[in-house]
């Protein structure tokens, strides 16, 4: 199952006010909980062929509005972000002795490597799914992440 297939399902739930969603298949098994305080979670059982997935959505981001510029400003463009789509524990590098992935000044394409998420006992690839330039790297090696947490920010 693709997280976008996954964002869609966990969008459904909450438009519908759904607290649990379960789906069976021959290669994974994937259930969804949401409760009042208790943010939601997704566990999938997945086959050794199939890669693991975790995720935890993360709570409605609400944007602050930008103060008001001059007429004479220009603003600046949002910056990109690669963010996690799942939750586990960030690397860098492929081990410890390894150098990391990318660095701040390092382009990335869409099927660069920028990281691993290591999801029940799973070391899964992050690929950046963009094309720019890393400005900023926004977690620390070894650090737990939740899912659409910012990793990194491209421009």
């Amino acid at each position: 199952m693709k997280i976008e297939e996954i964002k869609t399902i966990v969008k459904l739930m909450s438009d519908h006010d759904l607290t649990e969603f379960k789906i069976e298949a021959e290669e994974y098994n994937l259930c969804i909980r949401r409760g009042g305080s208790v943010p939601a979670q997704i566990v999938t059982q997945v086959a050794p062929a199939v890669p693991a997935v975790a995720a935890m959505p993360a709570p409605a981001a609400t944007q602050a509005a930008a103060p008001a510029v001059a007429a004479a400003e220009v603003a600046a463009a949002p910056a990109e972000t690669i963010d996690s789509p799942l939750v586990g524990t960030f690397y860098r590098a492929s081990s410890p002795e390894a150098q990391p992935f990318v660095k701040v000044g390092d382009k990335v394409t869409p099927d660069t490597v920028v990281g691993i998420i290591e999801a029940m006992k799973v070391m899964n690839e992050i690929k950046a799914e963009k094309s720019g330039v890393i400005k900023e790297i926004a977690v620390e090696n070894g650090q737990p992440v939740e899912y659409g947490e910012t990793l990194f920010v491209i421009g």
